[in-house]
C-alpha cells in the first residue's frame, strides 16, 4: 500500500465489471465517498469508465489480485453481474450491489437490475438504487469496521461462504420460471 493509505482503517473495493459500457455513475459515487471518508482506502476497478480522481483506480484486475483484495476488503461494492457477486460472496461479503442501468447507457438491457432485485430480496446482496442508499449502506458497513467502537460481525470462512453462496444462488435459480423453448438451468 502506498504511503497515502498508511493510516487507513478499512479497504473498500468497488468493481464495475468488464462490460465495454462505461459505468461512470459507480466511479463518481465511490470517488465522492473517498472524499468523505479520508481514513478509508477506496480501490475501484473502473473498466471502460474514466479513472477516479481520488480513489485508487485500476482499469482491470487479474483474478488472483481480485481474490486477494476481496479477502482483505471490509466492504465490497459491485455491479449486478452474477460472477462478481459470487466472488464477493465467496470471500464472505454481502456486497453493496449497484446494478448497471441501461437508460444511462451502462448496459444493453435491465437484466442486472432484475437480478439485483431478486438476490437483494433474498439477502444475497444489499441492492443499491440511489446515491442516498449507497451513502447510508456504506456508512453503516464502515461503522462496523474493527476499531470503530461498533459491534462487529465475524466474516465467514472462505469455504463456508462459498458453499452458502452457491446454495443461495442455486435456490434462486430454481425459483425462476422455466420459459418454453429455453434450456432449463439448475445452477449458475
Amino acid at each position: 500500500m502506498s504511503e497515502r493509505f498508511s493510516a487507513v482503517t478499512a479497504l473498500v473495493v468497488a468493481l464495475t465489471g468488464t462490460d465495454h459500457h462505461p459505468f461512470e455513475r459507480m466511479v463518481r459515487w465511490v470517488d465522492a465517498a473517498a472524499v468523505r471518508h479520508r481514513d478509508v482506502h477506496f480501490l475501484i476497478q473502473h473498466g471502460a469508465a474514466r479513472p477516479p480522481l481520488v480513489a485508487e483506480g485500476h482499469e482491470f484486475l487479474g483474478h488472483d489480485h481480485l481474490v486477494a483484495l476481496l479477502s482483505e476488503a471490509l466492504v465490497v461494492v459491485c455491479h449486478g453481474g452474477p460472477g462478481t457477486i459470487m466472488e464477493a460472496r465467496e470471500a464472505g461479503h454481502v456486497p453493496l450491489c449497484l446494478p448497471r442501468d441501461p437508460r444511462l447507457g451502462e448496459h444493453v438491457d435491465g437484466h442486472q437490475q432484475r437480478f439485483a432485485a431478486v438476490v437483494g430480496a433474498a439477502g444475497v446482496v444489499r441492492a443499491i438504487a440511489t446515491l442516498d442508499t449507497f451513502d447510508h449502506e456504506l456508512a453503516d458497513a464502515l461503522a462496523r469496521a474493527p476499531g470503530s467502537g461498533a459491534v462487529t460481525t465475524t466474516r465467514l470462512d472462505r469455504d463456508a461462504a462459498r458453499a452458502r453462496a452457491a446454495s443461495e444462488l442455486d435456490d434462486l435459480v430454481s425459483l425462476r420460471p422455466h420459459r418454453p423453448g429455453r434450456p432449463h438451468r439448475t445452477s449458475l
